[in-house]
């Protein structure tokens, strides 16, 4: 085989794909994902950042404003816990929906939602240790300390700047009273984090384009793998050959079987039969039940002549109805003017053997047929 059909250079078909999303194989941005989920947990807590730091400043008060009494009572911790833990579930119940909204659409950016069954199956290959030395030193091993380095510097520099730029704003905390303190220092914290965290979007950038990049190489084909596959869906030549061939065989045999039924074959006399049948009580439009070539057409003189079919040597009609007409189905109807004759002259001619009626005017060679019917 050539070099050239082993080598994937065709793009993965439709069932390629589809067949590797059903095992899990989807492409995948880790940092894509990471990076929605810290920027939104740092929107989440911009917008309900009052409300916590509202909480947890009614939490000390109430923890720090003890009576006599609630201090010397063992159980009164747990029922001070009990009132004061109601003041977060609000505000934290609205952060953990932020979250879990972004951990969902950030992870399905890319690839879209999927779930696999045989992708959460245990796998041999996976606690393999030579599998997993050769993943560790392998080049995706490469590529993801690249990115590691590179989200340390991007990471670290961004971080850098930001706490330089809010220094003061940070030295400030210690002089602001209780509760705004606590407002300023999650506010101050929500605009560090979301400024850190928007810097994965420099990863990003470039993680998702690499992953979508590697999952289509991954799953690019060689030539022969696109020719067995096309043979698998619409199977193999050979064997599709045999079917028609069998199906024609089974054709011929039936459209042979009716011949006996038909009222008269029309011949070219050698190249062409077409046999047709005309039911006189439903006064449905003649039918062509078998047509035929050259040995096929002497196969239908054949069988007409043991079963006393009629026979008309007509080359031109025989020829109009050959191309016209199909077998099981109505002769065409600019047909039935000449079928009709050739029709008339058959019953007239039998009911003349039966001693029933004159002898019919010979069936004329001319009959009416049109023009772009003639072969």
């Amino acid at each position: 085989m050539a070099d050239s059909d082993m080598e994937k250079t065709e793009e993965p078909t439709g069932k390629k794909i589809e067949d590797a999303r059903k095992k899990g194989q989807i492409a995948r941005s880790k940092d894509l994902g990471t990076a929605f989920v810290l920027i939104f947990s740092a929107i989440a807590i911009l917008i309900q950042g009052k409300e916590l730091g509202t909480g947890l400043a009614n939490i000390m008060t109430r923890a720090l404003s003890l009576n006599r009494d609630e201090t010397y009572d063992t159980t009164m911790m747990f029922s001070i816990w009990a009132e004061v833990g109601g003041e977060l579930v609000a505000p934290m119940a609205t952060i953990f929906f932020i979250i879990l909204m972004a951990a969902f659409i950030g992870n399905s950016l890319l690839g879209g939602f999927n779930l696999s069954a045989e992708a959460m199956m245990p796998k041999a290959s996976k606690m393999s240790p030579a599998k997993g030395i050769k993943r560790m030193f392998g080049p995706k091993a490469a590529v993801e300390l690249i990115k590691s380095l590179l989200k340390f510097f991007v990471v670290s520099g961004v971080a850098y700047f930001i706490l330089i730029s809010f220094f003061e704003d940070i030295l400030h905390l210690g002089i602001e009273t209780i509760p705004y303190n606590i407002y300023s220092a999650i506010e101050l914290l929500a605009w560090v984090f979301l400024g850190i965290s928007c810097s994965l979007f420099v990863i990003a950038a470039v993680d998702a384009p690499y992953q979508v990049y590697s999952h289509n190489k991954q799953l690019k084909m060689t030539k022969q793998e696109v020719k067995d596959e096309h043979k698998d869906q619409e199977g193999s030549p050979e064997i599709k050959a045999r079917i028609r061939r069998v199906q024609r065989e089974m054709s011929q045999r039936r459209m042979m079987a009716d011949v006996p039924t038909a009222d008269v074959i029309v011949t070219n006399p050698t190249h062409y039969s077409v046999a047709i049948k005309y039911d006189q009580e439903t006064f449905v439009a003649p039918m062509m039940v078998a047509k035929g070539a050259d040995q096929m057409a002497f196969h239908i003189r054949t069988i007409g002549k043991e079963h006393d079919v009629p026979i008309i040597q007509s080359p031109m009609l025989a020829r109009a109805l050959y191309y016209g007409g199909e077998v099981g189905e109505q002769i065409p109807d600019k047909l039935f003017v000449a079928v009709a004759q050739v029709l008339a002259f058959i019953f007239q001619m039998n009911e003349f053997k039966k001693r029933k009626g004159q002898r019919p005017k010979p069936l004329s060679k001319n009959l009416p047929i049109p023009p772009d019917m003639r072969r």
